[in-house]
């Protein structure tokens, strides 16, 4: 068994649409959703199902996903 192989995972809210996007240049992998946890969801097993393509010497098991989120501050409403 290999040693663990990190992923980082973009993701960004978009305001104006009103969702996640996640993006993953090293596998790769893009996916959208209206919560944080859907776009894991979402891009969690797609991920894993393109690994092979662009990773075939990586065993699925050792994949981790290292998320980098970002997201406007919202003042507090007082």
């Amino acid at each position: 068994m290999s040693g663990p192989v990190i992923f980082t995972i973009s993701a960004a809210w978009d305001r104006e649409a009103s969702v996640w996007s996640g993006h993953c240049d090293d596998i790769p992998a893009a996916a959208d959703a209206p919560t944080f946890d859907e776009l894991l969801d979402k891009i969690s097993p797609m991920a894993l199902d393109l690994l092979p393509d662009s990773h075939p010497d990586v065993a699925p098991e050792s994949v981790f996903l290292q998320i980098t989120a970002l997201r406007v501050a919202d003042p507090v409403a007082g």
